[in-house]
C-alpha cells in the first residue's frame, strides 16, 4: 500500500479558505487532498481559496492537476483562487506548464510580479 507523504492543514481566515500543504504531493496523496479541500469549499463557499505551498518539498503532475481543478471549481463558483509561497521548483513547473498566466501566485500574501 502506498504511503501518503502529503500533509494538509485547512483553516479559514474570514471568507478565505487556506489549505496549507507540506511534504510531498504526488499521485498517492493528491486524491485525498483534493477530496478534503473540495469538501471544505462545498461546506463553506469561500470568496477565495488559497493553496499555501510553502511547506511542500516535492510536487509532480498530480499537483498541477490538483491546482487546476481547484482553480476551475472556484472560478465556477465565482470565487478567487491563488497559490501562495511556492518554492523555486514549483514555480519552474508552473512556468513550463503555462499556469502562471492563469493562476495567481502570492508570496507572503502579496501577488508576485510575473
Amino acid at each position: 500500500m502506498a504511503k501518503n507523504n502529503c500533509k494538509l492543514l485547512i483553516s479559514c481566515e474570514g471568507d478565505i479558505l487556506v489549505a496549507a500543504l507540506s511534504g510531498e504531493l504526488d499521485h498517492h496523496g493528491a486524491v485525498a487532498v483534493r477530496t478534503l479541500i473540495d469538501k471544505q469549499i462545498s461546506d463553506t463557499s469561500p470568496r477565495k481559496t488559497v493553496l499555501d505551498l510553502s511547506g511542500l518539498d516535492f510536487m509532480d503532475s498530480s499537483g498541477l492537476g490538483l491546482i487546476m481543478g481547484r482553480y476551475a471549481l472556484m472560478s465556477k463558483m465565482g470565487g478567487e483562487f491563488c497559490v501562495r509561497n511556492p518554492n523555486e521548483r514549483v514555480v519552474k513547473i508552473f512556468k513550463l506548464a503555462g499556469l502562471e498566466r492563469m493562476v495567481k501566485v502570492e508570496q507572503d500574501g502579496k501577488e508576485s510580479k510575473k
